[in-house]
């Protein structure tokens, strides 16, 4: 499997945000990219693969920056949903809302397992791991991946936002986390 280091779509749709992103706009680039990238060989390729993956991608963290807030997996479902409905694309809104909304659950998403919401939940495992937790991907793949799009700071501000929620809400410092 070759790294996919161009997504003219995810470019397209991550434009619209680049000023709530302002300066972490490459770091969360660079993690859509990986995601991508796992997510679609975990998941197999396919033209519409590809799109929905692309789009959960986009808009799976995007709350954070466009509500300003780490309770951000309805914030970012809405805004997945608003883009589906405008695109004529709404027949996808279940499964994207799944994958953005299920992307932190710890244990394995069963409710529907043609949807991609379980390979979606690990690349974004695999990422958040800095490639330690790798699934069935190849070693030189993950690594390719990483080198091909820096952190950039991505884990770091992660790391920033996780602090400031636990103390503000101590007893809710991981809103976004299921089992």
């Amino acid at each position: 499997m070759n790294v996919i280091t161009e997504s003219p779509l995810l470019d397209e749709l991550l434009e619209g945000y680049r000023q709530p992103l302002a300066d972490d706009y490459d770091a969360y680039r660079n993690h859509c990219m990986r995601v991508f990238n796992f997510c679609t060989a975990l998941a197999g390729e396919s033209g519409a693969t590809e799109n929905k993956i692309i789009i959960a991608a986009v808009f799976h963290d995007l709350g954070i920056w466009t509500e300003k807030t780490f309770d951000y997996l309805q914030p970012s479902q809405l805004l997945a949903r608003r883009y589906l409905e405008e695109s004529f694309n709404a027949s996808w809104c279940k499964e994207i809302e799944a994958m953005i909304g299920e992307h932190h659950k710890l244990t394995r998403y069963q409710a529907n397992p043609s949807w991609l919401v379980e390979a979606f939940r690990k690349a974004d495992r695999i990422d958040l791991s800095g490639g330690l937790l790798r699934y069935r991907l190849k070693d030189d793949f993950v690594s390719d991946v990483l080198d091909a799009f820096p952190n950039a700071g991505f884990h770091a501000l992660l790391a920033q936002l996780m602090l400031k929620r636990l103390k503000s809400h101590p007893l809710s410092p991981l809103p976004m986390v299921k089992w």
